[in-house]
């Protein structure tokens, strides 16, 4: 495993757009920061948005890992510039011609997909870790280790959204068309959901939509604005009642890591299949 991490960390290295992307990446998780800085002036009102309970334990783990996934959009376009740089730049064959097989390319990539899912656990927690002990109300172990999971869900909501994103550089082998399909992909969702949810009631609808690829990408971790203080606090005097289900479930990881598996797959049975 560790050959096939060389290989493609070679590969991403003497790529200066990968490495521009990369570093532009990690560099806008630990921009998160900069949210504590964030003041507003309105007249005699002072706001000041790391006082309003954001960077509290653990409320925090929630609010970094859902900021922190908006950003993965840049590894996606490496990842899938990384599979169509195989194609035009012939890497691949010359690969298989040097002895890598087609399971072991796969491999790599995916190799590839959990690393940069893994480290970019380890910057939110570690951001997230310091932004807590800078700004947090709560200073108990007990507090500031509970809700860890949602770092688990980022992890695996990361790992399947690049795994996808592999998935359609094998299938589509140009990087612009994969992420137009991806776009394209979103939008399908969305239009099937609606669609579903005109012939039958919302709840059917989202129980349905809740096993599509994206979308239950996207339910490991739910918006966490609504959990805030002043924000329940605003709802309440316009009578509106934020009851939400913020947790994350056992079976939104299994469902995601089924689509997973499902991608790494398909993207080993296409490749086979295909005469390079």
């Amino acid at each position: 495993m560790i050959r096939l991490l060389e290989i493609e960390a070679i590969k991403l290295w003497n790529s200066k757009i990968s490495r521009v992307l990369i570093i532009s990446y990690f560099a806008l998780l630990i921009s998160i920061a900069l949210i504590s800085a964030i003041k507003f002036d309105i007249g005699p009102i002072e706001f000041h948005l790391a006082d309003q309970g954001i960077f509290n334990f653990p409320y925090i783990w929630h609010f970094n890992s859902y900021v922190a996934a908006l950003f993965k959009l840049f590894l996606a376009i490496v990842i899938v510039s990384m599979m169509s740089n195989e194609y035009s730049n012939k890497t691949l064959k010359q690969n298989l011609i040097d002895g890598l097989s087609k399971k072991e390319f796969v491999l790599s990539k995916f190799l590839t997909v959990v690393v940069f899912a893994g480290v970019s656990t380890v910057f939110i927690f570690v951001v997230s870790m310091i932004l807590g002990l800078a700004f947090s109300d709560y200073d108990e172990i007990g507090i500031i280790f509970s809700d860890l999971e949602f770092l688990i869900a980022f992890f695996v909501k990361l790992m399947g959204f690049f795994s996808f994103c592999l998935f359609l550089g094998v299938l589509v082998k140009r990087s612009a068309f994969a992420l137009g399909f991806l776009i394209l992909w979103q939008v399908f969702e969305g239009i099937l959901y609606l669609f579903i949810r005109s012939r039958s009631d919302s709840s059917l609808a989202e129980g349905i939509s809740r096993f599509f690829p994206l979308d239950s990408m996207s339910n490991l971790i739910k918006e966490p604005f609504t959990r805030l203080g002043a924000v329940k606090s605003v709802a309440s005097q316009l009578g509106e009642e934020l009851a939400r289900d913020y947790a994350v479930h056992w079976y939104e990881i299994l469902i995601v890591l089924a689509w997973t598996f499902a991608f790494v797959y398909f993207s080993y049975l296409l490749l086979k299949k295909r005469d390079l």
